[in-house]
């Protein structure tokens, strides 16, 4: 097995928050399908990457890998009996790792645009049992959010890009220098059509702005509905901090209306 590309592949689905198992060989008495430290991948879908062996062996342990993502244990090893324990021919004794990674965080937000609401923003979400995505082109500006352990940001030129980058589900609120940077991304965002919250910052008339460059871009009517925009609940003044409670109600609110749907 190439050591590098299992590695690489795991750490694609930590960044994704895709729920994973590696599987390892971890000891070995008899004789075996694959050697000590042979690794494998298992994700909710199947194997994924890797091998133990193959056959009966793999699928034996394919199966208690699948279940242990949706279990509450961490890590665990198993010994098992090829041939009492798995029905094959051969009678050694396998011992296998099996550590389960990247567990799906609930709640996953991106903020798109890293200016003076987001400054307000990010601190609030961040204290929250979410997962916070931070995305700007301006270096300077994402550095001033402050860091924390549930918060990824994404320093990109083409901020769009990182619409590929997050997970399903994604609740995305587009607050970047500008009407010329919001549309771009608000047009890949819906056409995805995997992001139940999408709301950008602004006011009416910008959302009747919004409206005809979409339609002039080929978008259904359907789509172009299904944005929110002014975002936030309707209270507050235009205080920066102000902005960034009333986003975080109507974040939390959708949320719970989605949980209870």
């Amino acid at each position: 097995m190439d050591i590098k590309k299992y590695f690489e592949r795991a750490t694609e689905l930590k960044n994704k928050y895709s729920p994973f198992v590696t599987v390892t060989i971890t000891g070995v008495r008899g004789s075996a399908p694959q050697d000590l430290g042979a690794k494998m991948i298992v994700t909710e879908s199947g194997l994924d990457f890797g091998t133990v062996g193959g056959g009966k062996v793999e699928a034996h342990c394919l199966k208690y890998a699948q279940d242990f993502i949706n279990g509450d244990k961490l890590v665990e090893a198993q010994t098992w009996n090829l041939q009492k324990d798995i029905g094959m021919t051969c009678g050694g004794e396998v011992t296998f790792l099996f550590e389960l990674c990247a567990k799906r965080s609930p709640w996953h937000i991106a903020i798109f645009g890293a200016g003076h609401i987001s400054q307000e923003l990010c601190p609030i979400l961040s204290k929250l049992d979410c997962h916070l995505y931070v995305i700007d082109n301006r270096k300077e500006w994402l550095d001033k959010i402050v860091e924390s352990t549930n918060m990824t940001k994404y320093h990109l030129e083409n901020m769009d890009e990182a619409l590929s980058l997050l997970p399903d589900n994604c609740f995305v609120g587009l607050m970047t220098m500008g009407h010329a940077y919001d549309v771009p991304i608000l047009e890949k965002a819906l056409v995805y059509h995997k992001f139940p919250y999408l709301a950008v910052i602004g006011s009416q008339s910008k959302r009747n702005r919004i409206e005809l460059e979409l339609k002039d871009r080929g978008l259904s009517q359907d789509l172009i509905k299904s944005f929110i925009c002014p975002i936030g609940e309707d209270f507050g003044s235009n205080h920066p901090v102000e902005i960034a409670l009333s986003i975080s109600a109507q974040l939390i609110k959708s949320r719970d209306q989605l949980k209870n749907a």
